[in-house]
């Protein structure tokens, strides 16, 4: 399990994540989401021991990570998958680990099989693709057989296929009891990946639970809306405070206000509807909703 308490780091001025609290639970997934600049990547680095909080802690089964005398026994990490020396080949690299930890070579070759590297074990990793670099990554959080398991952006660079191993991979672990936080940011994955969440923004907590929940609450419905002049009332919407998209021309999907506000906001802008249907919102739009606020950096919504 891995328990955030009150956990703050400052740089300066900049207030990186801001007096966070959550749990990790063993046998599920847990999501960790939220906008660039949400403090995702500075509190895993905390909770493995490579920052040091300013405030507040995080424990790996009760303890600080530093204090873990076998660490890649108990915590599995995989932050960044390009942090090899580029020189050694793939077995060299997980051998280096293995042996820091009192791992024998032959979980080395078990770890290389699970991945799909055998193939490559003994090709220098400068030549690795960013997809096979992933691949090598896990298998380094996954040498010790560790129960607890941390994953940074663990699907970029893999294709459709390797992005379904690591889905599956995933919830294989938790199925076996294991603590698993994997931050991602895509989101239409983790709907198919993750059981719980945790999304913050700007450093702080804006939602601790499961991923029905995230989508399902009342105040996380959305709208669609038809309309010939879906620019203008997407404009008015907008500036009512609602997120819109438009995908589909006449077509658009309104979150963070209810159809009858909606209604409201079309007649004030003097727009006619085709269609106003409740609708329930993808783990995307929940998101996108629920974080609008805390994007550190928003495109604007004109192409000139």
């Amino acid at each position: 399990m891995i328990e955030v308490r009150g956990l703050s780091k400052r740089y300066g001025d900049t207030v990186a994540v801001d007096d966070l609290t959550f749990v990790v639970k063993p046998g599920l997934v847990t999501g960790f989401l939220g906008p660039n600049g949400a403090g995702k990547s500075t509190t895993m680095r905390m909770v493995l021991g490579l920052d040091e909080p300013s405030e507040g802690a995080a424990t790996v089964g009760g303890r600080g990570y530093r204090k873990l005398t076998a660490p890649m026994r108990e915590v599995g990490a995989l932050l960044d998958a390009r942090a090899v020396h580029p020189g050694r080949t793939a077995r060299d690299h997980l051998r280096c680990l293995a042996q820091s930890n009192g791992i024998g070579d032959r979980r080395v070759d078990e770890v290389l099989g699970v991945v799909g590297l055998e193939s490559v074990a003994r090709r220098r990793v400068r030549t690795f693709s960013l997809g096979m670099s992933q691949r090598l990554g896990i298998a380094g959080a996954l040498l010790g057989d560790p129960g607890v398991l941390i994953f940074d952006e663990p699907v970029n660079g893999l294709d459709p296929e390797g992005i379904r191993w690591v889905r599956d991979l995933m919830r294989g672990l938790a199925a076996e009891g294991r603590t698993v936080l994997v931050s991602s940011h895509l989101i239409s994955e983790m709907a198919l990946t993750a059981q719980h969440l945790v999304v913050i923004g700007r450093g702080r907590l804006i939602a601790d639970t499961s991923v029905e929940e995230f989508i399902g609450g009342e105040e996380q419905q959305g709208v669609l809306v038809r309309t010939p002049d879906a620019e203008v009332l997407a404009r008015a919407l907008r500036n009512a405070g609602a997120v819109v998209r438009n995908e589909h021309g006449e077509a658009l999907h309104v979150s963070g206000m209810d159809s009858l506000r909606v209604g409201e906001v079309a007649m004030h802008s003097g727009v006619a509807l085709a269609e106003l249907t409740p609708e329930r919102l993808s783990l995307e739009d929940a998101f996108m909703a629920l974080t609008s606020e805390s994007v550190e950096y928003a495109a604007s919504e004109e192409v000139r």
